[in-house]
């Protein structure tokens, strides 16, 4: 038997006006993960359990079959582990955005959240800002490491877990002011980031950005911090070898701590540039050795976070044709397989941010067809009256 898992990341929204009233997912056109509707069992999933944050940190562990009630520490050290940075017991680490602020040097919080990739800044460029930010901020106690485009790490002995920090991608467009840090040590948080748009907003990199009609890298935005998780091997929890397949930190670091292999493919980027094609390709020579392959798509989630329509259909479509396709037609010689497709979670277009609803779940087993005629929706997922909940119970359901 062969699992392959798909996930398009935020695939998953709401009705909208500019589409009739349907979904990007009702929308787009999608005969792959309609054909595995018709065929299999759709469901709903509530991967994101009241009282944690709706995020592909909580809801790709419940996924993954881990409880984020005993297994969730924070989104930072997963991605941590994902950079190769082994956390020390002590150490807390942090989610290091480069963001844009538009704002002054002398009242940087006085300044509005213009965009929260730095206008998906270049790894390249971003890894010279954080060997400053290093040079400058960092101590005995503070490291910055560097990770993929604006996505970063910093790592702080004895750093504070308790602070209440918001994700930048929730507040886009809007003052910082009543977002920043709060709660114990947040005055230490918020020096941070105040000196950190100091020394960024006068860099050469950013000077340089902005002769382009770049949006600068003129800050750091902290959050999603905690300290190492405790985590069981995929292994040991369910016997089956597996690789996951994702250019995002995250996800691979939650596949690190699971032990599973982690696969690079050229190209993967993380964005709507992505390499769908060669990912899914990734995934079925992993197969040919391994028994489980996770392969994960970020570029619907980027779309939303945009707020652009056009994006988010394009890359439903995307990962529809060069993905599920790709991999619904290399699976033919195995034998027998299960396919799993799902959003990890949802992401709304018009608030541009995550939602806890519950995400449409499509389970497919080659010796098992159904015929149901259903096509792959919110709608039809929630029409079957089944919702897996809580979440962490859906690799059981797929397993079995």
């Amino acid at each position: 038997m062969k699992y392959a898992i798909l996930i398009g990341d935020g695939m998953a929204d709401r009705p909208l006006s500019e589409l009739q009233g349907r979904t990007p997912l009702e929308a787009a056109h999608t005969p792959n993960m309609d054909t595995l509707a018709s065929r299999g069992l759709i469901v709903q999933a509530r991967t994101i359990p009241d009282g944690f944050p709706a995020g592909s940190d909580v809801a790709g562990l419940s996924i993954m079959g881990y409880n984020p009630q005993d297994s969730y520490t924070g989104r930072a050290p997963l991605e941590a582990a994902s950079l190769g940075i082994r956390l020390r017991v002590q150490e807390v680490a942090f989610r290091c955005n480069l963001v844009t602020l538009d704002a002054t040097p002398d009242k940087p919080f006085e300044g509005v959240m213009q965009d929260f990739s730095a206008g998906h800044i270049s790894s390249t460029e971003a890894r010279k800002l954080i060997d400053d930010l290093n040079l400058h901020l960092g101590s005995s106690t503070i490291n910055f490491y560097p990770g993929v485009s604006y996505r970063h790490i910093m790592c702080w002995a004895n750093g504070p877990e308790k602070v209440d920090c918001t994700p930048p991608h929730d507040i886009i467009g809007k003052s910082i002011k009543k977002y920043l840090p709060k709660g114990k040590s947040e005055n230490n948080v918020k020096a941070l980031m105040a000196n950190s748009y100091a020394l960024l907003s006068a860099h050469p990199i950013n000077r340089r950005r902005i002769e382009q009609g770049k949006s600068p890298a003129n800050s750091i935005w902290l959050w999603g911090q905690g300290k190492a998780p405790q985590l069981k091997t995929f292994k040991e929890k369910y016997n089956l070898s597996g690789s996951i397949i994702s250019a995002v930190d995250l996800v691979k670091g939650i596949g690190k701590y699971a032990g599973l292999d982690i696969i690079k493919v050229p190209g993967a980027t993380g964005y709507l540039d992505t390499n769908y094609r060669g990912k899914a390709e990734a995934a079925l020579a992993e197969l040919e050795e391994k028994q489980l392959v996770l392969l994960h798509v970020e570029a619907p989630d980027e779309a939303s976070h945009s707020g652009n329509l056009e994006e988010k259909l394009a890359a439903i479509e995307k990962f529809d044709s060069q993905v599920v396709g790709v991999i619904m037609q290399g699976l033919q010689r195995f034998g027998e397989y299960k396919i799993m497709v799902l959003p990890d979670h949802a992401t709304q277009l018009t608030l541009r941010t995550h939602s806890r609803d519950p995400v449409p779940v499509v389970i497919y087993h080659s010796q098992n067809e159904k015929d149901s005629g259903r096509k792959y929706s919110e709608a039809a997922a929630s029409s079957s009256g089944e919702c897996i909940d809580p979440g962490c119970n859906l690799m059981d359901c797929f397993l079995g």
